[in-house]
């Protein structure tokens, strides 16, 4: 066995179960406790910076005239689109005519959070291992998040009028997020591409390396997302309720994402098990910035939907891990037959 070929493989759920053993070893070692701040300021100032080396990377080797949308983009805004608003308007009866049930909202806001929140910024690095479309993607990852810049402040202060946050400002704090770690990446890149085109060059090679830095960026994600799990004070039946909604969340997207994309894919290219404009749409619709929906969920909605985000981002990941095992194994399949042959 090449037990590297079977570690990049499995890279996805190695980082995972990493995440979560390094910060239950941090939770049961009290020792360690007083590091925790400085451990956590750390992590806030590493997670960006993953972020934007992995957009860097990615804008590297996409040709800016690729980065244009398809009829296929506006399909899959309309289903995120759509499907928040009419959560929204979901909620906005039950408090109307059934007051009292909080538990519902709950529920309700955290599929709403699921569903609005953009496509991951480590979605292209995905789509890529599985032989998607990265400019198709990239392009939509920059339309959702205007989308969700626009929709968010308009919806949530008809839901949650407690927030104290005014539309205005809710667009400007959203912008905030989106414009660091999404616009700029893509700026410096197109920098980097016609000022220093041997360095850029040098750059595009580097074809695995966004994916292993996502890697590391999930390995965070998972200590993040196993903490606000360890330190919830939320009862069990509500916990496990949220994470029945991120799940079925997640497969819907992730199957519409590949119906939508089978209308305009017809012909199956690479070894892949799926074809490139579904595997793109799925990734689309169903691979989630989850550090974004937990910031979303404690900034704007009921703190307990953060969870949501959280969750979700196990669910993704490890199906992510399913659809790269499947790819390589299709390959290697493919490979050892075209050696027979």
């Amino acid at each position: 066995m090449d037990w590297k070929k079977t570690a990049k493989e499995w890279m996805l759920p190695i980082a995972m179960t990493a995440g979560a053993a390094l910060y239950l070893a941090y939770y049961f070692m009290p020792a360690v406790h007083t590091a925790g701040p400085v451990l956590e300021r750390g992590v806030r100032i590493v997670q960006p910076l993953i972020i934007f080396a992995m957009l860097f990377l990615t804008f590297c080797r996409i040709e800016p005239k690729d980065l244009k949308p398809h009829r296929w983009h506006w399909w899959l805004l309309l289903i995120q689109g759509g499907s928040f608003t009419f959560a929204g308007a979901a909620i906005l009866l039950i408090k109307r005519f059934l007051p009292g049930s909080e538990g519902a909202i709950v529920l309700i806001e955290s599929a709403m959070l699921c569903l609005i929140c953009p496509t991951a910024t480590a979605a292209a690095v995905v789509t890529k291992k599985l032989g998607g479309d990265v400019a198709g993607i990239t392009t939509y990852t920059i339309l959702i998040n205007l989308l969700t810049a626009a929709i968010v402040p308009a919806i949530v202060p008809l839901i949650q009028p407690s927030a104290g946050t005014d539309s205005f400002t809710a667009f400007c704090m959203i912008l905030s997020k989106v414009f660091p770690l999404l616009i700029l990446p893509c700026f410096c890149a197109w920098l980097v591409r016609y000022l220093l085109p041997r360095l850029h060059r040098k750059l595009a090679a580097k074809a695995d390396l966004a994916f292993y830095i996502w890697a590391v960026g999930l390995c965070l994600a998972i200590v993040v997302t196993t903490k606000a799990i360890v330190h919830s004070t939320m009862g069990i039946g509500l916990l496990l309720s949220i994470a029945a909604v991120s799940l079925a969340s997640c497969i819907v997207q992730f199957w519409l994402g590949h119906v939508a994309g089978g209308f305009y894919d017809k012909v199956r290219k690479g070894p892949s098990m799926l074809r490139s404009r579904e595997i793109t749409c799925g990734q689309s619709l169903g691979q989630k910035n989850t550090v974004f929906a937990i910031w979303m969920g404690y900034t704007f909605l009921t703190p307990e939907t953060s969870i949501a985000g959280g969750l979700y981002s196990i669910w993704h990941n490890l199906y992510n891990s399913w659809q790269i095992h499947q790819a390589e194994k299709a390959y290697n399949t493919e490979t050892d037959n075209n050696t027979t042959i």
